[in-house]
């Protein structure tokens, strides 16, 4: 690899330039997602052609694929590869915006700030980096460079969350739930609570509720040990997947945040359970991407359903607080971007550097070996401070030049500085490696 020709790109789409009817055919269950990762694993023919290292980031609310790559133009290969891993069409127009080097640096260290949430400052999104890092490692997908990128993001989500009080003021899935909830049916004081799923999402979503004065809710999942131990944190009940519509036509809110990659509750089901109910509002906030709800249940009388797109309106409402700390959050970025960009601009001239020492040590062990051939018999001492002083020699000659080096490609002049380093320390024998 000859990391000069290197580029880091970000490809990706999210909640701004895609609907959710989009987002959930661009989702990756976690099946998917390994086999996908895996191909960068597998040598360069299996890998989007260009590219060396590779992470995907697949959330909800976006779908973002990152990428070492020698060529500044591998977007393209990198569209056709997650068109391919989804199953779509390869000329299905897509959303997709593109980001290369420090842009797609600074994007996703703003992604791990939560500064391109739908909620501004929403915490779940750096866990999520944090997996997708993890994921992609663990099929040999990243490697030291995305591996450094990534962990530099989750330190930028950290700092941001602990220095700003970016996440402080109430804006989240959950109180969000409560403001439509509280619109449709007023107070909520033992509103019955259903909650499909046993994720992340769902919880909070539950909690807020409950806080609220809804009573503890049912729990419906796949698992039933997952569903019980749920239930059990609020005092709830658990119920088997073959009574969710019995669940259906006693909830007063549902919360569906399975990671089903279908719909599983369908509009024939909800009408059912209506039947039931005898005029009782049912009120029901699909969070999961894809949708767990057949939209077209929001047609029946007396449903109300919202899907996470929907939730954007509400959001607006409940940022100003975090919007007043949005500078700081970006002064924090810019700082790590630039701290990370002089890194790995350093890259490209670690093997000039590199070789230069090679060679220097060559010539010093070589020059050593004559000068004590010709002082002929010389005390072990005496061959210590010769070694010692002609290595001291060696590092303070290459000081200089090396930092020069890394200072320069930080600066964005690694090619010029590199093409010179070669010339002058007749280093040329290494341009174009792709060890």
């Amino acid at each position: 690899m000859q990391p000069s020709a290197m580029h880091i790109i970000c490809l990706g789409l999210n909640h701004q330039t895609a609907p959710i009817e989009l987002r959930e055919r661009l989702t990756f269950s976690p099946t998917a997602l390994k086999a996908a990762l895996a191909r960068w694993g597998c040598g360069d023919e299996a890998r989007p052609a260009g590219t060396v290292e590779g992470v995907i980031l697949s959330t909800c609310n976006r779908l973002e694929v990152y990428a070492l790559a020698h060529d500044m133009n591998a977007a393209g290969a990198l569209r056709a590869f997650l068109a391919e891993a989804r199953h779509l069409p390869p000329d299905l127009p897509l959303p997709f915006y593109t980001h290369t080097d420090e842009a797609a640096v600074q994007h996703l260290f703003r992604v791990a700030a939560g500064l391109d949430s739908m909620i501004v400052g929403e915490p779940q999104i750096l866990g999520q980096a944090l997996a997708a890092y993890e994921a992609a490692q663990g099929q040999g997908a990243a490697g030291p460079v995305l591996a450094a990128l990534f962990r530099r993001a989750v330190h930028t989500g950290k700092r941001a969350r602990a220095e700003t009080a970016i996440s402080h003021s109430a804006a989240t899935v959950g109180s969000v739930a409560v403001s439509l909830a509280e619109q449709v049916l007023g107070k909520l004081s033992n509103a019955i609570v259903l909650v499909l799923g046993a994720g992340e999402m769902g919880q909070l979503a539950a909690h807020a509720l409950i806080a609220r004065g809804a009573r503890a809710p049912i729990v419906v999942n796949r698992s039933r040990e997952h569903a019980h131990e749920l239930a059990q944190t609020w005092g709830g009940e658990a119920l088997p997947f073959e009574r969710l519509e019995e669940a259906l036509a006693c909830a007063d809110i549902v919360i569906a945040a399975t990671a089903a990659p279908h719909i599983i509750v369908h509009a024939p089901m909800i009408e059912a359970a209506l039947s039931a109910r005898r005029g009782r509002p049912l009120f029901i906030i699909d969070i999961a991407v894809p949708r767990n709800v057949d939209p077209s249940a929001g047609q029946l009388p007396g449903v109300h359903l919202y899907n996470i797109d929907d939730l954007q309106a509400v959001v607006e409402d409940h940022l100003n607080g975090r919007r007043r700390e949005v500078p700081r959050v970006e002064a924090i970025v810019a700082e790590e971007v630039a701290a990370f960009m002089a890194w790995f601009r350093a890259l490209e001239v670690i093997p000039i550097i590199t070789e230069l020492r090679r060679r220097s040590e060559e010539i010093r062990r070589a020059e050593v070996a004559r000068a004590l051939r010709r002082l002929g018999n010389v005390s072990e001492r005496e061959r210590q401070v010769i070694e010692a002083m002609s290595q001291s020699l060696v590092n303070k000659l290459l000081h200089p030049p090396t930092e020069r080096l890394k200072v320069e490609a930080g600066n964005g002049q690694a090619a010029l500085y590199a093409a010179v380093a070669r010339a002058l320390f007749d280093l040329k024998g290494e341009e174009g490696t792709d060890g």
